[in-house]
């Protein structure tokens, strides 16, 4: 079956187009041996039924970076084979950095075809491309698109046969690209738009770390209002009410053995404690973690969309570096304020497992996830806010202590940020639905099944009491360290299924402002809930998981130790 490869650079529209020729039916998958995703659809041509592949965005078939370097595979495959075609897109606006890569394409010897995409965001800034001439020029056809509203669309679908093997320039390349620019392009004299504007302010630090600041903080708001909203007036009343007595009369009226029993249901029918596959199982995923994760999509995606990502990445940049990571660790930290589980599978486009440890590090360490933070602060709030600060600067720069270590004792270098920056676009919301909707399945398919199987070996462990033995061999000492008392135990123990949950029960322990601050600062820490420990296994490998963990444990005890020895 005969392959369309949309290639080109970051930010230029491909993944529109994608969507363009291939509708709502496709999956996205990443390539063996590494953590780059790329997407795959299928369209008609003349009846055909071909696939297209989103080929991971890529400045040169000279690679830099991983994903690059998948680029070129996928195009040396279908060099291979018979009958593929390559879709380059290309920003109207900046047709001379796009060139280098259609001059390495042509050298390829395969059918290529151009979509000349932003036409309309060009003619906004006064260029103007003589797209016929360009198309003798390289001997190729180009087809002028504005892709988030369908203008050309037909027209490139169309002269995909007519896709050709086009001139191969021979020449130093800048010269030839000089050459080309001179022939069919010109500039026009204009005044600055609202977008340039806009730009202008949030790229450059004086102004744009403010701006990012409040954008984080709204962005923190309507995740924990959206999702608290989401849990307490639908997902949990459904779940309470409609699933929960349905199942349970399902599973009595099999009347399995008592085993199998606490395995399905658990000892007890309170979802949060019972451990059981189907009532802890599918609690976790969609009642506690989706509402948060489907807030946050919508809104990254929206931030995405607009072309905001790049300047906060590039805006936290050079503090990120100093930590071991570059500015593309912003996007995983942030979500990991929201919700751990969606910010591990953001760690996928850092490039190197060293950057992958640290960022995992500074997720896990730098602040609780948004209904832990509102625990704390319920909890805590009531005897000073200076408690409070105390709680999240401790945390903070915990954090940032602990990756600058990593920095230094792993091997490896930090690579420097080669990111562009996309001009602002307004976003289309049904492309903006599909996208979140793209990620939300990434999630179901990828963690929700980690979840099940977590808490099916939890429950198994818990039904031959290692968990309780556990419990009380480590439990102990852990509290003795720590100042805190013995009925503490328990809640440690759920705090691996679900940690708000384990805070607001510190509540009913009638413990001391001092014992408060340090059980909240260790359940934060001591490890990972049952969701994300998981996840972050399936992303680290065993051996990097371990270390995470380790990190985090240690890092708990000794904070909670020393405040144990300094609070009065």
């Amino acid at each position: 079956m005969r392959k369309i490869l949309l290639m080109g650079n970051p930010n230029v529209g491909k993944s529109v187009i994608f969507s363009r020729l291939t509708g709502t039916y496709v999956v996205t998958s990443n390539y063996p041996g590494t953590t780059v995703g790329f997407t795959k659809g299928y369209t008609k041509i003349n009846g055909e039924k071909v696939e297209v592949i989103d080929v991971p965005g890529a400045y040169t078939l000279e690679p830099t970076n991983t994903a690059e370097e998948v680029a070129v595979k996928m195009l040396e495959t279908a060099s291979q084979e018979k009958e593929n075609v390559v879709i380059q897109v290309i920003d109207a606006t900046n047709l001379e950095r796009n060139l280098i890569l259609t001059l390495q394409l042509l050298s390829r010897n395969l059918p290529l075809l151009i979509a000349l995409n932003l036409w309309d965001e060009a003619k906004h800034l006064g260029i103007q491309i003589d797209f016929q001439k360009l198309e003798a020029i390289l001997g190729v056809p180009v087809v002028p698109t504005v892709a988030i509203t369908g203008e050309g669309i037909k027209e490139l679908k169309e002269k995909i046969p007519k896709a050709k093997k086009g001139r191969c320039l021979t020449g130093e390349k800048w010269q030839e690209i000089g050459k080309i620019i001179d022939e069919v392009q010109r500039v026009s004299h204009r005044h600055h738009t609202f977008s340039e504007k806009l730009n202008d302010l949030t790229i450059r630090p004086a102004t744009g770390l403010p701006l990012a600041l409040i954008i984080l903080y709204l962005i923190f708001l309507l995740v924990r209002l959206g999702g608290e909203n989401l849990t307490t007036y639908l997902l949990d009343p459904i779940f309470n009410k409609l699933y929960l007595p349905l199942i349970t009369k399902i599973i009595t009226q099999i009347s399995p053995p008592k085993f199998f029993l606490e395995i399905l249901l658990g000892k007890t029918l309170e979802p949060l404690s019972s451990f059981g596959l189907l009532t802890t199982g599918p609690y976790i995923p969609f009642v506690i973690v989706l509402p948060y994760l489907f807030i946050f999509y919508l809104l990254l995606s929206l931030l995405e969309d607009i072309g905001y990502l790049p300047r906060l990445a590039t805006l936290l940049d050079t503090f990120l570096h100093r930590l071991g990571v570059h500015g593309y660790s912003s996007v995983p930290i942030i979500l990991g304020f929201g919700c751990k589980v969606p910010a591990l599978l953001a760690t996928r486009i850092l490039e190197t497992k060293r950057e992958k440890v640290i960022t995992t590090a500074l997720i896990m360490m730098m602040a609780p996830c948004l209904p832990q933070s509102a625990m704390i602060v319920s909890l805590i709030a009531p005897y000073g806010t200076k408690y409070l600060f105390l709680i999240f600067s401790l945390l903070f720069f915990l954090s940032l202590f602990v990756s600058f270590l990593l920095s230094k004792v792993l091997s490896g270098e930090t690579l420097e940020l080669f990111l562009e920056i996309p001009p602002y676009r307004r976003p289309i919301f049904s492309l903006l639905g599909k996208k979140t909707w793209l990620r939300l399945k990434a999630f179901l398919k990828e963690a929700v099944p980690l979840i099940f199987g977590g808490v099916f070996l939890i429950s198994i462990l818990e039904l031959f009491g290692i968990i309780d033995f556990i419990a009380k061999f480590l439990g102990k000492p852990l509290l003795y360290l720590l100042g805190l008392p013995e009925r503490t135990i328990g809640v440690i123990v759920t705090g691996f299924l679900r940690k708000d949950v384990s805070i607001a029960l510190l509540s009913l322990l009638n413990l001391t402002p001092k014992q408060l601050i340090i059980a909240s600062l260790f359940l934060t820490l001591y490890l990972p809930c049952l969701s994300t420990f998981f996840v972050m296994g399936k992303e680290l490998r065993l051996k990097n998981l371990f270390q995470v963990v380790v990190i985090q444990f240690f890092s708990g005890l000794f904070v909670g130790f020393l405040l144990n020895h300094i609070l009065n």
